[in-house]
C-alpha cells in the first residue's frame, strides 16, 4: 500500500463509508495513518483519582499531560488538542497504544509504587530563558521532597525572581512528570495548582512530604 498524502488522509476522513462501517473504516485510516508518519502528536486519556487526565507525546518525548478540567482553571481536552495543533503539529491523532508506557508509568505513581519518571520529556512548550530553566530545576526535585519558589528562582539565576518561578511553575506544560506540585510557599503555604490545592496536598500526602 502506497503512503498517504495529508491530503489525502484528509479526504478519506471524509468520505462516506457503506453503512455501519464507519468506525471499521476510520480506525483503517488512522492506523494507516500512523504507519505512513503522518502523525505527529498522539494522545491518550489515563483514568486517575482525580479524574481523567490527557497525556501527548511527540518522538522526543511527552509534550503535554493536561490535569483534570476545573471549571475557570484548567483547559478542556478540546482546548488542549487544539493548542497541540497550533504550537507543536497539526497532525494529532488518539492513539493510546503509543502511549502505553506514559500510561503505566503514570497509574503505577498513582498506586504508590513509582517514585519517578523513566519517560522523555519534549520541552517544545516550554519557551527557551528563565521559565525554561525554572521547570528543568523543577524536574530535578526528588520524590517526597519539596523546594520552594525563591529556591526554584536561585537554581534558574534569579533568586529574587520568585513571582516569575510561580509563574513557570503555574504554566508548566507537564505536571507531575515535571513536579511542580513539590514547589512550596516561603512561608510553608502550599500555594497554587492547576489541579487545585486539594490536589496538590493529596499528591505530596502520597509522596509522604507533608
Amino acid at each position: 500500500m502506497n503512503p498517504l498524502s495529508d491530503k489525502q488522509l484528509e479526504e478519506m476522513l471524509r468520505t462516506d463509508p457503506p453503512a455501519g462501517d464507519l468506525d471499521r473504516a476510520v480506525q483503517g485510516v488512522l492506523a494507516q495513518a500512523e504507519r505512513d508518519g503522518l502523525v505527529d502528536v498522539a494522545y491518550a486519556s489515563v483514568d486517575s483519582p482525580f479524574g481523567r487526565l490527557l497525556v501527548a507525546r511527540t518522538g522526543r518525548g511527552v509534550v503535554r499531560l493536561a490535569l483534570p478540567s476545573r471549571r475557570g482553571h484548567a483547559q478542556s481536552q478540546d482546548e488542549v488538542l487544539e493548542d497541540l495543533a497550533r504550537y507543536v503539529s497539526p497532525r494529532v491523532l488518539e492513539s493510546p497504544k503509543r502511549l502505553d508506557e506514559e500510561r503505566r508509568e503514570l497509574e503505577e505513581y498513582f498506586e504508590g509504587k513509582r517514585d519517578h519518571f523513566d519517560v522523555q520529556v519534549d520541552w517544545a512548550l516550554t519557551p527557551a530563558g528563565f521559565r525554561n530553566r525554572a521547570l528543568h530545576a523543577v524536574a530535578r526535585i526528588p520524590y517526597g521532597q519539596t523546594r520552594t519558589y525563591a529556591e526554584i528562582a536561585k537554581s534558574a539565576g534569579n533568586a529574587r525572581a520568585f513571582r516569575a518561578a510561580g509563574t513557570a511553575c503555574g504554566r508548566n506544560p507537564i505536571p507531575l512528570i515535571v513536579p511542580c506540585h513539590r514547589v512550596l510557599q516561603s512561608g510553608g503555604g502550599v500555594g497554587n495548582y492547576g489541579g487545585g490545592p486539594e490536589m496538590k496536598r493529596a499528591l505530596l500526602d502520597l509522596e509522604g512530604a507533608l
